[in-house]
């Protein structure tokens, strides 16, 4: 148990998360480099040449190329790679030198071939989320370039793979590479430095420190193991750190508030975990589950990136599968949109269901009035009364909402109700 104010509110969140934009690198502590961006580059200085920690994605590459290239000129003798998400894979071949080494943990091919398979599902179920910022990245690129073209998203193929553990010697640095494949991807691993006791983690703990992990994103992805995640927060906790460097925002300084921190989100993970197993159990339902599930508040962690609720559904479906035992219609392919016409017939029309739908939201039924909107706005698409439910419900959600990815998708949605939702973040720099 801990006692302190969680870091997380003290932290940036997803919305200030910009892409890559600075005019020079930042020292963050002794030979030690940082390149913000949609996700950070690290660079190592070394006597003997450098090291780079994950490159951005393709397009921002050529900004963490200058920026790196002011503080040091020397070979790229290593360009290690956190796990195998585009944003930090995407500039491989913008930030290598032609002898780079290519580092990566040993289940890369898994991601590296999702990536490729799924592109055109992952990019169209991700860019309600972030095609505002790629497209701010993409024209500072340019702009920083002075060239029309930027740099595609590069093919990662490591000359150097990582089992579990990995630890070289460059110009007086000594490095040591641990696979936590309970990170957002099985082939992460967390880049040790024991003499300045740093660790440059990436998204092990998912993409804000200090909140709790999506097991699985909106977009689409792999399930994350809780209990995985669990084993590689604590093989990162035994290092005892006194500097964490994220794959987004700032450093954590201090190893016993990085303890203290660690400590909260395992045991925060771990009762999501053992709650969502209980109540598996003794049979009660996900949405159930979905809804009683929640922290101590001895165990309050951040919010913004993964929910609570998302995280039991994960667990549940992680372990148990698509099949939720509530109906026979879970088997066949007809879901139950085929038979909203019918619901709306025999309600009498669709003036009847939204009536009731609108009797709900203002009794604050939200998620019911939704429910009921939607079946009536799918007999009628261009029912007025149905869309105008629907842009209330969706405006009150997004008012309480401080999660990245909800409030995204309420933005997105209220956009094609026909609203014109305020900004989620402030403009990115020029």
């Amino acid at each position: 148990m801990t006692d302190h104010e969680p870091l997380y509110r003290s932290r940036p969140g997803a919305f200030d998360i910009r892409p890559a934009s600075a005019a020079a690198a930042t020292e963050v502590t002794d030979g030690i480099w940082v390149s913000p961006g949609l996700s950070n580059s690290y660079l190592l200085t070394t006597g003997d040449g450098r090291i780079v920690v994950n490159t951005g994605m393709g397009f921002e590459a050529p900004v963490h190329r200058a920026n790196f290239d002011a503080v040091d000129a020397g070979r790229v003798r290593y360009v290690i790679l956190t796990q195998g998400h585009y944003d930090h894979v995407g500039g491989i071949d913008v930030l290598r030198d032609p002898d780079s080494e290519i580092v990566a943990q040993a289940n890369w091919r898994t991601w590296r071939d999702d990536n490729e398979r799924l592109e055109p599902f992952r990019v169209a179920n991700s860019a309600f989320a972030w095609i505002e910022a790629i497209t701010a990245a993409i024209d500072h690129a340019r702009a920083r370039t002075g060239r029309a073209e930027v740099p595609p998203q590069s093919k990662l193929e490591p000359t150097i793979t990582v089992d579990d553990t990995w630890t070289l010697e460059l110009g007086g640095r000594r490095v040591e590479l641990h696979a936590t494949p309970g990170g957002e991807t099985t082939d992460s691993l967390v880049v040790w430095l024991p003499e300045q006791r740093v660790c440059l983690c990436g998204n092990v703990f998912g993409a804000l420190f200090g909140h709790i992990p999506n097991l699985v994103t909106m977009r689409g992805d792999r399930y994350r193991d809780a209990l995985v995640f669990i084993e590689s927060l604590e093989r990162v906790r035994a290092l005892h750190p006194e500097i964490l460097l994220t794959g987004h925002h700032g450093p954590i300084v201090g190893d016993a508030l990085i303890d203290a921190e660690l400590v909260r989100l395992r045991d925060a993970v771990r009762h999501v975990h053992d709650e969502t197993v209980r109540g598996m159990n003794a049979g009660v339902d996900v949405h159930t589950l979905m809804r009683d599930i929640t922290l101590p508040p001895e165990l309050e962690v951040g919010q913004g990136y993964g929910m609570v609720r998302w995280d039991v559904r994960a667990v549940w479906e992680n372990y148990a599968g698509w099949f939720h035992h509530r109906s026979t219609t879970e088997l066949y392919p007809v879901p139950a949109t085929a038979v909203h016409g019918d619901l709306v017939e025999l309600a009498g029309g669709p003036d009847v269901v939204v009536a009731r739908a609108a009797a709900h939201l203002q009794a604050g039924r939200t998620l019911e009035a939704i429910h009921l909107a939607e079946i009536a706005r799918h007999a009628d698409p261009a029912h007025e009364g149905a869309r105008e439910v629907l842009l209330a419900a969706h405006e009150g959600l997004l008012a309480a909402s401080e999660n990245f990815w909800e409030t995204s998708w309420l933005r997105e949605q209220l956009a094609d109700l026909g609203a014109s939702p305020p900004p989620a973040t402030t403009p990115p720099p020029p």
